[in-house]
């Protein structure tokens, strides 16, 4: 029985950039599957964004052992979902996973081991009901284990038909670098790096990270595109009672949006309107200006979300007046409010 036929002409809109210097192609736009997708959410309404994003081209879902909540549940319904909708298209899929964080109790069950990163890709592949990923990340940087250990883990899975090509998330430019140099040498080059950059999170630029990945051949998928929610529409007058900022618990605290970072997010809305773009999709096309940007993972809670972010596509070009417009927001030099 079909339960889904995806839009014929889905590669039409989408554009596809190759992943450093390897033979991947990336969607402009990739899902992640952090939020949203776990338990506690509504199956059906994953589906739909699940259906809508490969009908409008997107090929890439990223996922994590820890995504849901609970821990696991993310990749667990992401498996129901594409048992029943894309049992068929598998080959056209990127699917990735990653471990590196918190994920079962006791001393093997975090971090960077071998012991850990073996058992959790495993236990992933089981969730998803998946025989390999595509991608499979180290999820962050373990300043106990050796990398050498870590990297060889990253080798291991390729060469056992568990992953087809690797990754990391998180590493600062000097790790990254050590660690580009053993995977390297094990014959299993890096492929990408997932980094949290945003227009608020500038560190990849500062440190040096894009020119690493550029002199090294990998690709580049950035994070928190929109800064938790801050370079959308959603706080331009106040804090509204479901945000995450408001939840106690959620990663976005309300005291990182102060009246300073308010007066700047109204300032860019205005000049994403005069680009006839909301302010998200001004944020989403502003990273993918850089060619060196692969991709870019972005979230959505419903349907409609995911369809708004993708119209920032219609609009990729930025002139050096709007270029340098956005650099004096951000410095704070633009009017008060």
């Amino acid at each position: 029985m079909i339960n889904y036929t995806p839009n014929p002409d889905r590669y039409e809109a989408m554009p596809y950039r190759r992943c450093g210097r390897s033979g991947l192609k990336l969607p402009a736009l990739s899902l992640g599957l952090w939020h949203n997708f776990g338990h506690v959410d509504r199956l059906q309404n994953a589906r739909g964004i699940l259906q809508l994003a490969f009908s409008s081209g997107v090929t890439h879902f990223d996922l994590a052992n820890n995504y849901g909540p609970p821990y696991g549940s993310a990749e667990e319904n992401f498996g129901q979902i594409l048992k029943k909708d894309f049992g068929g298209y598998r080959d056209e899929l990127i699917i990735s996973s990653k471990a590196g964080y918190d994920m079962w109790a006791g001393p093997y069950g975090n971090w960077g081991s071998k012991k850990y990163l073996v058992a959790s890709l495993d236990q992933s592949l089981k969730r998803m009901g998946l025989e390999y990923v595509d991608i499979f990340y180290h999820h962050r940087p373990d300043p106990e284990t050796p990398l050498e250990e870590t990297m060889g883990t990253l080798d291991l899975m390729v060469r056992q038909g568990k992953a087809l090509y690797v990754g990391i998330s998180n590493y600062h430019p000097e790790e990254a670098a050590k660690a580009f140099k053993i995977l390297k040498e094990l014959g299993t080059p890096c492929l990408i790096h997932q980094p949290k950059y945003s227009m608020f999170e500038r560190w990849v630029e500062k440190e040096g990270l894009l020119d690493l990945l550029e002199q090294e051949g990998v690709g580049c998928i950035p994070f928190s595109p929109l800064a938790q929610g801050m370079l959308t529409d959603k706080y331009l007058n106040g804090i509204p009672a479901d945000s995450r900022a408001a939840k106690a618990h959620g990663h976005l605290q309300e005291n990182n949006i102060t009246e300073d970072k308010l007066n700047r997010i109204k300032q860019l809305n205005e000049l994403a309107r005069e680009r006839g773009q909301s302010l998200a999709q001004m944020a989403l096309a502003w990273l993918l200006k850089d060619e060196r940007v692969t991709s870019v993972l972005i979230g959505a809670s419903k349907p409609e979300q995911l369809t708004d972010s993708l119209q920032c596509l219609n609009n990729l070009q930025f002139s050096n007046n709007e270029l340098e417009r956005i650099e004096g927001i951000l410095r704070g030099e633009g009017e008060q409010a």
